[in-house]
């Protein structure tokens, strides 16, 4: 006895068939088939070229970027501009809003100013950053690329909740160039497992939000400066609006090292930027213009720290904050030392 055929698998042989349903009517499709002789490979080929406009809406994951192919990418003027721009407004300029704006506008127990730079700068940095990878000449890890942008937005997260309350405890006699069982509205807290919390309050602020913060950032900065090299002598150089933007540029990455405290990451990532460009030198293969600003500004940098670390050298309250060998004082603790405290 024959079964009857079920709805789903007459739909199934519909289909397989060319039959559609419209309205109750059914309608043949014309199913294109190759003609006689034709081989296999231009089946393939008609079908690779009739995918060709889907292609170019879908994101590309080759291995070979156009740019890559056809040579040195130009100098990003647009990008460098915009990052040191939101680099010395939303984090250079953070602490320095929240001391300016009158705290009645934002009360101690509110986010301050400073707090909604913070939060702006967590999102515009690493748009940035990608659309920088993006104009890369060369081809990098998008897996690494991604887990580093994702380690980079929650260490700035942390370091935005430790630094919002570190900083309103300026207003409350908090001394940055003490440590914070050292600090007089501090060491008298009872009971004393409250400074517990506030060292924790302080290492999520200065180590763990530092670490996942920055490691990522200059490890984007890196994977980028990789790829710009160019094997045509004449086109290792910098435009003029790269050289103006170097100043700029390189007095940020000084703030960036003195008060995040990454003086050993930054020497780290200096050298193996130079061991890189040596390496590359071997093969007749030279930085192109967008190279060249991201190393003369971390050289310059390298400079600022030096001058600034020869300047305060003698200093004894710092030097006791900062015993170890590696002496870097940050920049707000000079601040409360010697400049808020005359007032």
């Amino acid at each position: 006895m024959i079964q009857p055929r079920r709805q789903d698998q007459t739909d199934w042989y519909q289909r397989k068939e060319g039959w559609v349903a419209d309205g109750g009517e059914e309608e043949k499709q014309t199913v294109p088939r190759p003609p006689c002789g034709s081989s296999q490979g231009e089946d393939s080929q008609g079908r690779r070229e009739e995918l060709t406009p889907l292609v170019w809406l879908l994101p590309r994951h080759s291995s070979v970027k156009a740019e890559e192919a056809a040579g040195t990418a130009p100098f990003h003027l647009d990008l460098w501009f915009y990052f040191t721009l939101q680099n010395w407004v939303l984090d250079f300029g953070r602490p320095i809003a929240m001391l300016v704006f009158p705290l009645e506008w934002f009360p101690l127990n509110k986010p301050s100013v400073g707090d909604y730079f913070h939060m702006a700068y967590n999102v515009i940095t690493p748009f940035l950053l990608l659309k920088l990878i993006e104009r890369s000449p060369r081809t990098l890890p998008r897996s690494l690329i991604y887990i580093s942008i994702i380690t980079f937005i929650m260490g700035a997260s942390i370091h935005l909740v430790g630094d919002s309350v570190n900083h309103r405890l300026l207003f409350s006699g908090y001394q940055h160039h003490l440590s914070v069982r050292e600090n007089p509205i501090i060491k008298n807290l009872k009971p004393e497992t409250l400074i517990d919390s506030f060292e924790l309050l302080y290492y999520y602020d200065e180590y763990l939000g530092h670490c996942m913060w920055y490691i990522p950032f200059f490890l984007i900065l890196f994977m980028y400066f990789s790829g710009c090299f160019t094997p045509t002598k004449a086109e290792s150089s910098m435009p003029g609006a790269a050289l103006l933007l170097v100043v700029p540029s390189g007095l940020y990455y000084w703030y960036l090292v003195t008060e995040g405290q990454i003086f050993i990451l930054f020497i780290f990532t200096f050298f193996t930027m130079l061991a890189l460009i040596l390496h590359q030198k071997r093969k007749h293969l030279f930085l192109d213009s967008n190279g060249l600003f991201l190393f003369y500004s971390f050289a310059l940098t390298l400079l600022l720290v030096a001058l600034w670390v020869a300047w305060l050298w003698n200093d004894p309250v710092l030097r006791k904050k900062y015993p170890g060998v590696i002496y870097v004082p940050e920049p707000w603790a000079f601040y409360t030392l010697h400049v808020s405290s005359r007032h």
